[in-house]
């Protein structure tokens, strides 16, 4: 069945959710000696890497495979492996071994590309929009007359727009979608806000006629700072972005309200979270020689679950 555009699919299998879950966890995990998340910098690697003239899909491989390998290494990269004596082929290895583990739930169409992918590191300079989105928190739950929930610590921007980038890589095979414009779109999709705060729908309903307007206007304050080439590239793929009515459509907008609802999943579900689960199902403490001495402890002072 169609509707004249793609094949009608409204959903991925949720069995993706699990991957998808592990990657906004990215927005999370910071190390020592490194500014941001490694959402963060990812974001700032991919406009790094556009703007010195990479191809939109050069990029869209790079960022979509260091994710997922950031899924199971963390913050253990090239060049931390690299000041550990580890390089080349071992290095290499270590990298594929954790891309293939990560990417069970990949589309098979997608895994080549994302196996033969460059690094994704900044090697020159962002545009000046690339920080302040990283500092731009997002607005949290909104609704017109109601309070504002707000879930600390919030996302940025930056990350946002990342997650939704990868994501829509990831989704874009099932709606036979094009994953350097969707790619491209995600990474623009909020440019406005890195001169404009997020108040959320309800700030936007308070704006009225005026918000697209002013959205228009710091929009194109943001493509000034890029290339001109690249700035024509990014107003192309944005124009994905009103509607879910081409398959990049589909692919961009299912990539944006499963991060939106994701990241608020993630409080929650934190928040549910028991010891039994911690201690059994997660072992938090785990095997080892020492571990009948740690059981013991905690039964004896009553944390055992």
């Amino acid at each position: 069945m169609t509707d004249g555009v793609v094949p009608v699919v409204e959903a991925p299998p949720a069995r993706i959710l699990g991957l998808l879950r592990e990657l906004g966890e990215l927005k999370r995990i910071r190390s020592a000696g490194r500014a941001g998340s490694i959402a963060d910098r990812l974001f700032s690697a991919a406009w790094s890497a556009l703007g010195e003239g990479r191809s939109p899909e050069e990029c869209w491989r790079a960022t979509t495979a260091a994710a997922l390998v950031a899924t199971r290494m963390g913050d253990i990269d090239r060049g931390v492996l690299a000041s550990l004596g580890i390089d080349g082929d071992a290095a290499e290895a270590i990298l594929g071994r954790a891309l293939e583990e990560a990417a069970e739930e990949v589309d098979p169409a997608l895994l080549p590309a994302l196996r033969d992918a460059a690094p994704a590191e900044a090697t020159g300079p962002v545009p000046p929009f690339v920080a302040l989105l990283a500092q731009q928190p997002r607005a949290g739950v909104t609704c017109p007359g109601r309070p504002r929930l707000l879930l600390e610590p919030p996302e940025n921007h930056a990350e946002h727009c990342l997650m939704v980038a990868v994501y829509g890589v990831l989704l874009s095979p099932l709606y036979g979608a094009r994953p350097e414009v969707v790619y491209l779109a995600s990474l623009a999709h909020h440019l406005h806000n890195a001169m404009i705060p997020d108040s959320g729908f309800a700030g936007e309903v308070l704006l009225g006629n005026h918000l697209e307007p002013a959205f228009a206007r710091a929009t194109e304050a943001a493509l000034a700072e890029l290339p001109p080439p690249l700035a024509e590239r990014v107003r192309a793929a944005r124009a994905i972005l009103p509607d879910a009515e081409t398959p990049e459509g589909r692919a961009f907008h299912a990539a944006d309200t499963l991060d939106r609802v994701l990241q608020i999943e993630q409080h929650l579900r934190a928040g549910k979270a028991s010891m039994s689960y911690v201690l059994n199902d997660m072992a938090l403490v785990h095997e080892g020689p020492v571990k009948p001495f740690q059981d013991r402890l905690l039964a004896a002072v009553g944390l055992a679950a």
